[in-house]
């Protein structure tokens, strides 16, 4: 099969490298790269199947100025939601792509652990079942997939999980302890289960692969950007500071900004989130701890 990755960041070379070993795999990027199938964004677009990696802070902008439709079979593979208007990514898209057409991953993955072929297990989120069933038979032997048909709650999963690990970034960083971590991720949890609920999502995503598989992944190890993020507020470091010391996109402190619009203007009760955005424009960790544990 021919399939273009777009994005060649470590989440993309690692969706690329697995994705070749039953196909044939272009990848491209808006800096060139040195890489053998590396080719040009129009070659790309001709392609029969597109993985897009493009943050999703970017993927609008993205979308306007580089996007050709030409009925390619499309798989998103970035999370988040967008800061400056709350729009899911699959509300993004929906201008370029029809539904029949695009699919959404979700799924523990360190692309790291992906670049090594470590057993790995994702979930491909259409709703278009064939589509779905479709775009899963390209992946490796290395990765089980399974389909869902629940695009909304794959997407508040893959976007919250990144808010509450830099949460349990901040509560390693403190040196709280083991049984802080699990309340707080456990909470975490039934917030952001809340929170899909409200949006129409299923219950049953939040303790599968998508909800509590990334969630328990993401918010327990450095390997994690958002949870290197929480560390450096854990030590007074200014997001500024943590971002250069970064050098990467960390797509929890987009969907942060974004979830607490979206509280504010529908009164929703994201006690987690609202700390960490407080936290992020400047609150002191320890004065959140006092508050999460008093409130």
């Amino acid at each position: 099969m021919s399939i273009g990755v777009i994005g060649a960041g470590k989440w993309g070379s690692a969706l690329a490298f697995a994705l070749s070993e039953k196909n044939n795999v272009l990848i491209t990027s808006r800096t060139p790269r040195d890489l053998d199938n590396f080719v040009t964004l129009n070659e790309i677009l001709e392609c029969e199947y597109l993985i897009i990696t493009v943050p999703a802070q970017q993927v609008a902008a993205w979308l306007e100025e580089n996007f050709v439709f030409k009925n390619q079979k499309i798989l998103v593979a970035s999370k988040g939601i967008e800061a400056k208007t709350g729009r899911f990514l699959n509300e993004i898209y929906e201008k370029y792509v029809p539904n029949e057409n695009i699919a959404f991953l979700s799924g523990p993955s360190f692309a790291s652990e992906v670049m090594q072929s470590l057993p790995t297990a994702l979930v491909v989120n259409s709703h278009n079942k064939g589509l779905a069933e479709e775009l899963s038979a390209l992946f490796p032997s290395f990765i089980k997939t399974y389909t869902s048909d629940d695009v909304i709650g794959a997407e508040v999963s893959g976007a919250y999980k990144n808010v509450i690990a830099i949460a349990a970034g901040i509560c390693n960083g403190l040196k709280l302890g083991n049984n802080a971590a699990a309340a707080l991720i456990s909470r975490g949890l039934v917030e952001m289960q809340r929170f899909g609920l409200s949006y129409g999502a299923k219950e049953e995503s939040f303790i599968g692969l998508s909800g509590a598989g990334d969630l328990f992944l993401t918010a327990s190890s450095r390997m994690s950007r958002n949870f290197r993020v929480g560390l450096g507020l854990a030590k007074g470091q200014t997001q500024e500071e943590i971002l250069v010391a970064l050098g990467e996109v960390a797509e929890g402190i987009g969907t942060t900004y974004a979830l607490h619009d979206i509280s504010v203007k529908h009164d929703l009760y994201l006690p987690i989130a609202r700390e960490v955005y407080l936290m992020l424009e400047g609150k002191n960790p320890n004065e959140s701890l006092k508050d999460l544990l008093t409130n």
